[in-house]
């Protein structure tokens, strides 16, 4: 019997070892995609992060541009809006493209717009009520010009006499008098 163990000994440590292998191979594989997956979660995480910096240091550089520099125009204040967030994000260790950081401020420009046109569109539009009687009045103003225009174009418009007239009789008043009779 000992000499059965010694002999199938090698084979048993040749597999077993080989086994051992096979599980340490998918171990390393799946620690190697669970690494990688945590990697593109942080990645994915710090982008979010950084992408939200971004937006809000875009839109101080807007608000910056909009404020500091009334009078320059619109390529002077995004050139300042440019180097304010630049210079920022640089601080903080945030490396962006000008296409990125441009279209960052570009859109902090778009919310504005839209925002201030959407307050100048409600302070504009004028109570309800108001509107309706104002609108009334004008269609009676309108009814009452209408209707005195087709009087003055039927005033000015006489018939056209035909070209024999027929004289009318004169009449002239008829009193009642009374005449003595005389017999004799």
């Amino acid at each position: 019997m000992q000499t059965f163990i010694e002999t199938v000994q090698p084979y048993v440590s040749t597999v077993a070892t080989a086994i051992l292998g096979v599980l340490v191979t998918f171990a390393l594989a799946g620690i190697n995609t669970l690494k990688n997956k945590a990697n593109n979660w942080l990645d994915a995480r710090t982008t979010d992060a950084q992408r939200e910096v971004i937006h809000k240091v875009a839109g101080e550089a807007f608000a910056l541009a909009q404020t500091a520099f009334k009078e320059a125009g619109g390529a002077r204040k995004l050139q300042e809006a440019l180097q304010y967030a630049s210079l920022t994000l640089s601080s903080q260790g945030i490396v962006v493209t000008q296409v990125e950081l441009r279209s960052a401020i570009e859109k902090a420009y778009l919310e504005y717009k839209a925002k201030t046109k959407a307050v100048l569109a409600t302070e504009a539009q004028p109570d309800e009520d108001a509107a309706q009687v104002a609108a009334k009045e004008a269609v009676s103003d309108l009814a009452v010009k209408i209707n005195d225009f087709l009087a003055q174009a039927t005033a000015e418009v006489s018939p056209v006499a035909p070209a024999q007239v027929q004289p009318e009789p004169i009449t002239a008043p008829i009193e009642a008098t009374q005449t003595p009779i005389t017999t004799g």
